[in-house]
């Protein structure tokens, strides 16, 4: 990480559901997911929930500077299967995020496969020949009088930074992504303008379908 990691710590959950299995909050930008190796980098959602439950376990992760919708299992049977959902694809996850410039096309699919970019590691880059499946389906919801466009995202795939390549080899990096944006995307941002506000999942004990939905700050 190239600058100090200092996350807000109110609120220190931001709990939207729970019951004896599970946990939904909505991740802050700037939090990790799980903890990091070095000590310095053990504040995370994981940890955070731990204080209190201390066999909760992570199912899927969000980037650093990604808000929005996380589960979490509270035991391992809750766990195992979340794990298993996530793994099979049986999840859906919708994403909001503001790029840079007009896109000419309002909605289609980008289908770049993806490796990671090991002298720049974690970073991640476009590669046909090497690189793993990753479908992102797009959707453009409206656009600002700065030249700007507020798009929602679908990922098909789950490939580390998928979104975020994705629009920059589109020529349409999200706004105030420190990764992969241009100076031009960065100025006078604070933040990743990356938000995960839906997510759908089948309850890991009760079976029920379960689709939760926060919208982003950014809005």
């Amino acid at each position: 990480m190239n600058y100090y990691y200092d996350p807000a710590i109110v609120p220190w959950l931001d709990i939207l559901y729970q019951d004896r299995d599970i946990m939904v909050v909505n991740k802050p930008h700037d939090l990790l997911s799980v903890p990091g190796k070095p000590p310095e980098l053990w504040d995370s959602i994981l940890t955070r929930i731990q204080w209190e439950f201390p066999d909760a376990e992570t199912v899927h992760r969000l980037d650093l500077a990604t808000s929005g919708l996380m589960v979490v299992a509270l035991h391992i049977e809750a766990e195992r299967e979340l794990k298993r959902q996530f793994r099979e694809r049986e999840t859906d996850k919708t994403y909001i995020a503001k790029v840079f410039g007009i896109l000419a096309e309002k909605e289609g699919s980008i289908d770049f496969p993806l490796i990671c970019d090991w002298p720049n590691r974690p970073k991640q880059m476009v590669s046909y020949e090497y690189g793993k499946d990753a479908l992102t389906h797009y959707k453009v919801l409206s656009e600002d009088d700065d030249g700007n466009t507020l798009i929602e995202l679908v990922p098909v795939t789950g490939r580390s930074h998928q979104l975020r390549v994705h629009m920059m080899s589109k020529g349409h990096p999200i706004l105030g992504d420190r990764f992969y944006a241009h100076e031009d995307a960065l100025k006078g941002r604070n933040r990743l303008y990356l938000h995960a506000a839906e997510l759908a999942f089948t309850h890991p004990i009760t079976k029920k379908r379960q689709l939760f939905k926060q919208p982003p700050s950014f809005l």
